[in-house]
């Protein structure tokens, strides 16, 4: 029997689950079971724990539907669990080193008790003071094990359940669950703290607890608040039931109803049926009050008191005019320039238009990439919205014909962001613009995270400060409603990356569905586009862009290359998207190196290309939809680890050969190997993990869930990996 049963809840955490986990297997005791709670098996979450299961037999995960939320996935943790005390940890918290071998030895003096709290560490999402919020209440207990009658302010209701061990056997004989609901902890804690009969305290911070930038759930407005009157209760009548003192009843009683009236005072917490929770907290107050119970002074006692009463709108007055006192009117931003924020304000006074989506993608730079993969299955599916994409003025003349368009900055832009219900974007929307009620923005990305995006990048420094004031980037995720995500690994980068309350889409990429819809006349119509010559092997190299460099360097002598690699080799160059605007023209033929830096489609360029030359570059994931061999060129990988920071190590599972000089890069085209069976099962493995919703019908996916509000049960389910058909390349892979 293992001392401890670390139980671990993970719905909608996936971004960090792997670092809690690998928090309690770094523990230098070892004596523990790590139990992670999923959702489903294949969710992002699952496969986190999966590969740690596969690394360490400690770690067992169970499966929780998640309509039972935290509490089912808790009570499902603690059925499987076998330890002698359980411990409970959030998907996004960590135990701090030494924490296991802490709890042990505080163990070990007091002997076995049933509950044993400890002190947690709140750390801020970003940079500000931490706090130990329970320390203040574990200071003033007896030093060793102790009855609850002795410290009857440990009511168990101001504490979560992750800051405590729980004994087992102790929680069976008494039956303890979590109730359900969103204020579980507090039912837990409570009912817990009244059957307890020896506790302890660890003056020692244990769990460090990630303050999302969200804020807590429980603060968020809706009718779950009612939950909160529901665990009082149930706290409240078991108390009476034991027919506990008066010492210990007066404290409980007062710590439940402080929440509660803080709950009732908040403005936003109950947008609705304010008066309906005021009613039924006072009817409860008014049951459950112990005899002699003294309400506190001050502005809280008076607030006791109307409720006592059962007098709404005097606690009404009174939390209006404490609103009145404390804070001023909120501002928005605005566009720039006396005109247009006249224009822009005169907008925002009409009424959205239903019927109108805005696109854009890449800050303007034209019709492209997952907005207009999503703008054209719109014009077949959803043909009722009018459809505008925004371009600056210098790409107006790239917009397909018949894809109406309004000019960045221009007047009738801003009369398209004011009006507009649905917004597309691959990047985001002006600083300016204000998200209404009403309107559904998409954040759609454009490419999967190798490299750090988002806040992660702040501690590089030189990609922080091309990255400008990470406020307003948040302020811009703020306005998401739906994030796209195209495979698992995505879903948790950008959970961690940009934290804020949008809902995860995990349907693929739009743009990617061409490289399973698209057939052999399509790719040679592509090829004699771009002039690529009848026969040749056709390789991509598409570097990505370095932070550290001030322009685009192609890093390698592509004529040299294709001397050493062979005769029928041609080399399509794509410069990264940055750079596009300095290439040289559309589809000029330098030899046997032709430039796509400039055309209008990546899907395109990828189609024509039989191998793709990559450093680091996102479009590695996309190509690898084709199932056509990938070559890495890492020859300043551990700079561009250090500079840039990575998500994961691309030289432990790689998409194919990896080669660090140009001789090595050449050889393997030369010799055939870059094609070989196991460049082939490098590829399957790399494919298995990162083209998991790129089925060819993301875009209808989309369409459905965004833009018609089809409910996710209705949309078209992604097909299987093995059972897709990518476009055939037109080379031969290897020359005999």
């Amino acid at each position: 029997m293992p001392r401890f049963s670390i139980i671990v809840p993970s719905h909608g955490v996936a971004g960090r689950l792997g670092q809690a986990l690998d928090s309690v297997l770094a523990q230098a005791f070892g004596d523990f079971e790590l139990i992670p709670v999923c959702d489903a098996p294949g969710s992002p979450a699952a496969d986190v724990a999966a590969r740690h299961a596969e690394r360490d037999s400690r770690v067992v995960p169970v499966h929780a539907p998640p309509e039972q939320g935290l509490a089912g996935a808790r009570n499902a943790g603690m059925r499987a669990a076998n330890g002698t005390y359980l411990l409970f940890l959030d998907g996004d918290d960590v135990l701090v080193p030494g924490a296991l071998a802490a709890l042990d030895a505080r163990l070990a003096d007091t002997g076995d008790v049933d509950v044993l709290h400890f002190e947690h560490e709140r750390v801020p999402w970003w940079e500000s003071e931490s706090a130990n919020p329970a320390a203040p209440l574990l200071a003033n207990t007896p030093d060793g094990a102790f009855a609850p009658a002795r410290a009857p302010h440990l009511t168990g209701v101001r504490l979560p359940a992750w800051s405590a061990a729980w004994r087992r056997a102790f929680a069976a004989e008494q039956c303890l669950a979590f109730p359900p609901g969103h204020f579980t902890d507090i039912g837990w804690g409570g009912l817990a703290m009244l059957g307890a009969e020896r506790v302890a305290v660890l003056r020692a911070v244990v769990v460090r607890h990630l303050v999302r930038r969200q804020g807590s759930r429980l603060n968020l407005p809706g009718g779950h608040h009612a939950e909160l009157l529901d665990q009082a209760d149930l706290v409240l009548a078991r108390a009476a039931d034991l027919e506990v003192s008066a010492d210990r009843s007066g404290p409980l009683f007062e710590q439940l109803f402080a929440a509660v009236l803080k709950t009732a005072a908040h403005p936003r917490r109950l947008p609705s049926d304010r008066r309906a929770f005021f009613r039924r907290a006072s009817a409860l107050y008014r049951r459950h009050r112990p005899a002699g119970f003294r309400p506190p002074r001050g502005s809280l006692g008076v607030q006791h008191r109307l409720l006592a009463a059962g007098s709404y709108p005097a606690f009404a007055a009174l939390r209006l005019a404490r609103r009145a006192a404390a804070g001023a009117a909120a501002t928005v931003p605005v566009p720039r320039g006396l005109r247009t924020r006249l224009l822009y304000a005169a907008q925002l006074r009409r009424p959205l238009d239903p019927h109108l989506a805005v696109y854009c993608a890449y800050w303007g730079r034209g019709y492209a990439c997952n907005p207009a993969a999503i703008h054209r299955a719109a014009r077949a599916l959803a043909p009722h919205l009018r459809s505008v994409f925004l371009v600056e003025a210098d790409q107006a003349h790239t917009v397909p014909e018949g894809v109406e368009y309004a000019v960045i900055g221009s007047r009738r832009y801003w009369q398209v962001l004011a009006r507009a219900t649905y917004f597309v974007n691959n990047a985001n929307f002006a600083e300016g613009v204000v998200k209404r009620p009403g309107t559904v923005h998409l954040q759609t990305q454009h490419g999967t995270p190798l490299k750090t995006m988002g806040v992660d990048q702040s501690t590089y420094p030189v990609v922080a400060a091309a990255t400008g004031s990470f406020t307003k980037l948040l302020g811009r995720v703020d306005r998401w409603d739906y994030n796209l995500s195209s495979n698992p690994h995505s879903t948790r980068v950008w959970e961690r990356a940009f934290p804020g309350s949008y809902e995860q889409l995990e349907y693929g990429y739009p743009r990617n569905d061409a490289y399973l819809t698209a057939g052999a006349d399509d790719v040679a119509r592509i090829r004699a586009g771009l002039g690529v010559p009848e026969g040749a092997r056709a390789v991509l190299y598409a570097p990505t862009h370095r932070d550290h460099h001030t322009g685009f360097e192609p890093g390698l002598d592509l004529e040299a290359f294709c001397e050493a690699a062979g005769e029928d080799v041609v080399v399509l160059l794509r410069a990264h998207y940055f750079y596009d605007r300095g290439a040289r023209g559309s589809t000029g033929r330098i030899s046997r190196v032709i430039d796509v830096s400039a055309h209008r489609s990546s899907e395109d360029v990828c189609l024509a290309a039989d191998a793709l030359i990559t450093d680091y570059s996102s479009i590695m994931f996309d190509y690898a939809n084709l199932d056509r061999p990938i070559v890495v060129y890492a020859d300043d990988w551990d700079v561009y680890r250090e500079t840039r920071g990575v998500c994961f190590d691309l030289m432990a599972g790689p998409p194919g050969p990896v080669a660090r000089t140009p001789d090595e890069l050449a050889r393997v085209f030369r010799d055939g190997s870059y094609a070989d069976a196991e460049s082939a099962a490098l590829r399957a493995r790399f494919r298995e993990r990162f083209c998991a919703f790129d089925d060819g019908r993301a875009a209808e996916r989309v369409v459905r869930r965004v833009l018609l509000g089809e409910p996710p049960e209705a949309l078209p389910p992604v097909i299987p990996l093995a059972e897709r058909v990518p476009a055939p390349a037109a080379a031969p892979l290897v020359r005999s």
